[in-house]
């Protein structure tokens, strides 16, 4: 594989024009159709085959009408006043007026009429039923409903919404997500050494990541997709495409450091494409294996999620070895590190012939091979520490106290418990299919279960029943005394399915529980189902292609082990911050509650593939060392030394690109990137460039041992780059590829 990207590498360099002429041909065809032809992002996470989403499916078909969006409107009145003034009545019934009029709605409730009113009359709520399903209803209806609702401000009542209609979008691009590009251009100047070599990461990445959300987008058109899955996109795109161009330009540069001024730049870029090229590769079809295996989760938007940013990470991965080697070609001489003093940023510099980016990584590995056990225990007991609250670990979907505090979901989630009780925020919907049940029958077996619905302790209301025209659909509303994170309330899904279903099939019926909080509940339950298996599929995965990639076993072995640490440490501390509250106010978490479900499936995937990154990149180096000198010991010290600093610079870039969607409204967005941001900081420093070293001193020779038939079954993929021919000085061109020349050929079959 090296000598082919070797080639692929000069090839790039030398036809540098028609590369960036063919990349950016591409992101002007997919743009204009991703920004013309892209669909409607969903914002409901469906999973077929649940019992919550047959009973949507089925009101969809039978009961339309209560299959529409909602809009909850929240009306609260100032302190020492109540709804019930006549000043404060003739408002709301003038805003419900106007609501009644808005394109869309077939139906809207007034709380002085259905009673929809606290005890102190101080909050009541309308609910405002529109006909499309919630994600069709236009932004220009919610607008008007919002427009309609100005005779109520205007009697200085406080409006508020939630609702299924109602959910906010999901907004990207804000000052966190900027600051944190501009952080990553500030690693990157510091860990290169130059601002011209800084700002070529960040040009390639964009483009990569452009191309790959309007594809996206455009994708969006054809199938459904969440908002989530766009947003993924750009999270994972961004940082790969940034870390992957990284370890290129760094090679690059050490080559040309170490080779000096008679040395060909092509020949350069040609091995830099080999060696952190063929590192890349590895590291990025990892991530693509992981992302993509989502989709053995049975559920059909985490599929779609996890395909949609491995074709981002694709692009990367293609951009890297193809733009990257064609945009170092167009910089020349440029790139080549000056000698030391003198310059405006001369700070940034790396000097010809000078080793002080591997100095600091010298020490370090030197102080961890000391006493290798003594820190392979400090670092198991403290990720095992961390991960301890993951024991507690609870599954959910974020429900509007979530939003954040400032948000109209959330204020108007605060105002209905206040008013109406938690159990409120949490209404279950009991859908009963009564076509087989005799006319005759069908109001009195509804009757019969509502009544048995309300002797249940854990249930505060039921309302009456509603059927459709045909009387062949009903649907009971039940208000729980508990919250919708309650495990009291999942308990109460649960024994509702169990003991009432019976006796509505001995009548001819069908029940169902449905709504989004038993949705939420039966997700989480398919999605603690799928973890296993996926979990399997990685490992064993992994296992495969590190064994390949560095033919040896116990390599693959301590790799996958460490990630398991990382990734239960990851979500101890998830679970210590969302599920537990801790530390709520620095990340702007609204409230506590159970970790949203596809969370874990979600970060071990996209973790993995990360870490397989660093490790591949890290040890590559180690066995390129070793495998010219045969020195197990020394090999791991000169892996730290050589890629420590652009390992970390990396992990670092990952961080921050992360971190800056930590600080946005979507709290499904905030606890992936959160999570991935502390997992991405654990693995990289803690498990990479502390552990691994650790446990390869530990294991000298023995980390490099394959057995005999093994090592015949495994093919040669040589990403060391030991295939390739002998540097050549400037102006002079190997006789051959290297994927044809004799020493390529000699080297391989001397391996």
């Amino acid at each position: 594989m090296a000598g082919r990207l070797y080639a692929l590498g000069r090839w790039a360099a030398h036809r540098r024009g028609r590369v960036l002429a063919a990349w950016l041909l591409l992101l002007a065809v997919v743009g204009g159709l991703g920004i013309t032809l892209h669909g409607k992002l969903s914002t409901e996470f469906s999973v077929p085959g649940i019992e919550s989403q047959k009973a949507t499916d089925l009101l969809k078909k039978q009961f339309p009408a209560a299959a529409g969006g909602t809009a909850r409107v929240v009306f609260a009145a100032p302190s020492g006043t109540t709804l019930a003034g006549s000043k404060e009545q003739a408002a709301i019934a003038s805003s419900l007026k106007k609501a009644a009029s808005v394109p869309g709605v077939i139906a809207v409730s007034d709380p002085a009429k259905t009673g929809a009113l606290s005890a102190d009359h101080r909050i009541g709520y309308a609910d405002v039923l529109f006909q499309q399903i919630p994600d069709n209803v236009p932004e220009s209806a919610k607008d008007d409903l919002k427009d309609a609702m100005a005779p109520a401000r205007a009697a200085g009542l406080q409006v508020e919404y939630g609702g299924t209609a109602m959910k906010p979008t999901v907004e990207i691009g804000g000052p966190a997500e900027i600051i944190g590009v501009v952080a990553a251009f500030v690693v990157l100047a510091i860990a290169l050494g130059s601002l011209l070599a800084a700002g070529m990461p960040l040009l390639t990445a964009l483009v990569g990541v452009a191309i790959g959300v309007l594809g996206v987008q455009f994708v969006s058109r054809f199938v459904d997709m969440t908002n989530t899955a766009t947003t993924l996109a750009l999270m994972i795109g961004l940082a790969v495409g940034i870390d992957y161009a990284l370890f290129l330009v760094s090679r690059h540069r050490e080559q040309l450091a170490e080779q000096g001024d008679d040395h060909d730049v092509q020949d350069s870029i040609g091995r830099a494409t080999a060696t952190a090229g063929s590192a890349v590769v590895f590291a990025g079809v990892t991530v693509i294996i992981a992302l993509s295996a989502l989709s053995a989760t049975g559920i059909p938007f985490l599929t779609i999620m996890g395909l949609a940013a491995a074709f981002t990470v694709l692009l990367a991965v293609l951009i890297a070895i193809t733009l990257v080697p064609a945009v170092l070609g167009f910089a020349g001489e440029r790139l080549r590190p000056r000698a030391a003093g003198g310059g405006r940023f001369r700070f940034l510099r790396l000097s010809r012939g000078h080793e002080s980016h591997g100095t600091w990584g010298l020490a370090w590995a030197r102080t961890i091979t000391r006493a290798p056990l003594a820190v392979v225990l400090i670092c198991v007991v403290g990720l095992g520490a961390v991960a301890l609250p993951a024991r507690h670990l609870r599954l959910g979907l974020p429900s509007n106290e979530a939003q954040p505090v400032a948000s109209t979901q959330h204020r108007s989630y605060d105002l209905l418990s206040r008013g109406f009780g938690p159990g409120f925020n949490a209404t279950i919907t009991v859908a009963v299919d009564t076509t087989d049940v005799p006319a005759a029958k069908r109001t009195a077996l509804l009757g019969d279960l509502a009544t048995t619905l309300r002797k249940d302790s854990d249930i505060a209301a039921v309302a009456p029943p509603v059927t459709n025209t045909a009387g062949t659909m009903a649907i009971l509303s039940v208000v729980p005394r508990s919250g919708p994170d309650a495990q009291a309330t999942t308990d109460l899904v649960h024994r509702v399915r169990d003991h009432d279903k019976q006796a509505v099939a001995r009548a001819g019926g069908v029940m169902y529980v449905t709504g989004a909080t038993a949705a939420a509940i039966d997700i989480s339950a398919k999605l603690a189902d799928a973890l296993p298996l996926f979990v399997a599929i990685i490992v064993i995965l992994a296992m495969l292609l590190l064994a390949l990639a560095f033919r040896s076993l116990l390599v693959p072995l301590k790799a996958v082990l460490g990630f398991l640490l990382s990734t239960a440490a990851s979500l101890g501390f998830v679970v210590w911050v969302f599920q537990y509250g801790h530390l709520d106010g620095a990340f702007q978490v609204a409230a506590a509650a159970p970790v949203v479900a596809f969370l874990p499936v979600l970060l071990i995937g996209v973790l993995f593939g990360l870490a397989m990154d660093y490790e591949v990149f890290l040890v590559s180096r180690m066995r390129e060392h070793f495998e010219h000198t045969g020195n197990a010991a020394e090999a791991v010290t000169h892996g730290v030394a050589k890629s420590g600093r652009v390992v970390s610079a990396a992990a670092l870039i990952m961080a921050v690109v992360f971190g800056g969607f930590i600080f946005t409204g979507d709290p499904v967005i905030k606890s992936i990137a959160f999570s991935l941001t502390f997992g991405v900081l654990l693995d990289a420093f803690v498990v990479r460039m502390t552990l691994v070293p650790a446990v390869m001193a530990l294991l000298g020779r023995r980390a490099w041992s394959l057995p005999r038939w093994v090592d015949r079954i495994l093919p040669n993929v040589d990403i060391e780059g030991a295939s390739l021919p002998a540097r050549k000085p400037s102006g002079v061109a190997p006789a051959a590829s290297a994927a044809e020349s004799p020493e390529s050929a000699e080297a391989g079959r001397a391996r």
